[in-house]
């Protein structure tokens, strides 16, 4: 009913966490497709997962190109997209299976070594959880939704606008889902774990929060 597409690039060292938290589901996805959009750090993990199908590109695609390819190659109903530097709770497969809606939203726990980044780029969205952040989500979009598929493959990835820093493309999705009167829930629960650290910047290339770390 689901498959999981984990994308990454420059996140290799980070990766096997997310593969660990899909393969530890309650419920398993129904496939899990994991991507290294050529960065190349990626090669450990196919004889370590072969439970999970790899797609190493030699080349870099793009976020864009990229997530278009990986949803050309999904068969069931739905799909999510989620970073290989975040991971999702241990039920999150099991609740996100009862979808009727043509997208599910739920919440983000905001956690990792910025994860206090998040009081400036969104003021005033997150409170203190645990000692992480909870950002409440409901019937709001973030990039690792879960949506139908077909939907998803009508529309496609393209590039909504440039921010600065990259194209908004789950926006896109998201956007043109709605205008095509697509149907919407949201679980009230923290299901994603979104890691803020210090690679985020070094790829989209913020000085003032990567001044004086390493880029090797």
């Amino acid at each position: 009913m689901i498959t999981v597409v984990i994308a990454s690039y420059r996140y290799g060292h980070l990766a096997a966490h997310c593969i660990e938290s899909l393969l530890s589901q309650t419920q398993a996805p129904s496939k899990i497709l994991f991507v290294d959009d050529g960065w190349g750090d990626c090669t450990h993990l196919p004889e370590l997962y072969p439970q999970v199908e790899f797609v190493l590109r030699p080349d870099n695609l793009g976020t864009v190109d990229n997530f278009q390819d990986m949803l050309s190659r999904v068969a069931t109903e739905y799909v999510l997209f989620i970073g290989a530097d975040n991971w999702l709770r241990s039920d999150a497969i099991e609740l996100l299976s009862h979808a009727r809606t043509d997208i599910v939203t739920y919440d983000i726990v905001v956690t990792g070594e910025l994860k206090e980044e998040i009081l400036v780029r969104v003021p005033g969205e997150t409170e203190p959880h645990q000692g992480d952040l909870y950002w409440d989500r409901q019937n709001l979009h973030h990039g690792s939704m879960l949506y139908r598929t077909a939907m998803g493959q009508k529309i496609g990835y393209q590039k909504r606008f440039e921010d600065g820093h990259h194209p908004q493309e789950d926006w896109n999705l998201w956007d043109k889902m709605l205008e095509l009167g697509a149907t919407v829930a949201s679980l009230k629960e923290g299901l994603l774990f979104y890691r803020r650290h210090r690679e985020n910047f070094l790829k989209y290339g913020d000085p003032s929060l990567t001044s004086g770390v390493s880029r090797t």
